[in-house]
């Protein structure tokens, strides 16, 4: 949802932000990965992300430099959230999907724990639709693949054992957990990481730190590991999201059609069996 805007708004970060535009995108977009691949891969589930996220609850740093960024930037992120949010109901109450939100879980905990709950019945092949390289380590299933929207083009890793384990070592700048040589909050007071170097991360991976209590850098290891690793989601997360999951049945279309006049979605209308 938030690339489509991204695109609508392109360089005019101080653009009015035109909802019906918005909405005709998102419903745009996912009409077309439900023509793409719904043959292939079935029912469409769509999994959002909860503002009050547990890995912030257990690490205080964590994202803790976009909230900054947010107020530095030119755009209305409160308006571009109350848009996302309105769709994002709409498509709920509206639409023939089941909408996955959580409290206190991402995207990524929903994604994984529905992959790790399904992905051991063979004969059901998934799809996850996302160029976040993390979901990589759920590519250990041979029945789940990944495409990148943006790119146009699957995602593919011949070794998602050894990218899990690189990517919990290197840590992740963008959601600012450090690798596993610096400090918790090297990114928030500005300090450079220490150099985490391939020959290091190969002897890392030749070590495998996990159970070396003593190790000076296995804290921080552990540190990484819950953050980044999928199969660290809290139980009662996975728990309410199989919740959820379970307790919204596919839904007809009926709603449609009354939805798409109201908001005067005229050229979706003639798709409406796409949906």
């Amino acid at each position: 949802m938030l690339s489509n805007l991204m695109m609508q708004l392109g360089n005019h970060t101080n653009a009015q932000l035109e909802e019906n535009m918005v909405r005709h995108m998102v419903l745009n977009a996912l009409r077309s990965y439900k023509q793409k691949f719904g043959d292939e891969y079935g029912e469409m589930i769509i999994a959002c992300d909860n503002r009050n996220y547990w890995r912030k609850q257990v690490f205080p740093y964590y994202k803790a430099n976009r909230k900054k960024n947010i107020e530095n930037s030119e755009l209305n992120w409160q308006s571009i959230f109350d848009c996302m949010g309105k769709i994002r109901a709409e498509l709920k109450e509206y639409f023939p999907y089941r909408v996955i939100d959580v409290e206190a879980a991402e995207a990524d905990d929903i994604i994984a724990t529905l992959v790790n709950e399904y992905s051991e019945f063979p004969a059901q092949n998934i799809l996850i639709l996302s160029g976040d390289k993390d979901f990589i380590q759920l590519h250990i299933h041979d029945n789940v693949k990944q495409y990148d929207p943006v790119r146009k083009k699957f995602i593919k890793n011949e070794n998602p054992d050894r990218y899990r384990y690189e990517h919990i070592l290197k840590g992740d700048s963008s959601d600012g957990v450090p690798n596993i040589l610096s400090n918790d909050n090297c990114f928030v007071v500005g300090e450079r990481q220490k150099p985490l170097t391939q020959k290091k991360i190969d002897a890392f991976i030749d070590l495998n730190l996990e159970g070396k209590y003593d190790h000076p850098n296995f804290r921080n290891y552990i540190r990484n590991k819950q953050l980044i690793d999928l199969s660290m989601i809290p139980v009662e997360i996975k728990e309410k999201v199989l919740d959820s999951y379970n307790s919204q049945k596919p839904r007809g279309k009926e709603k449609l059609m009354n939805y798409f006049i109201v908001n005067r979605l005229k050229n979706l209308m003639e798709n409406i069996a796409e949906f």
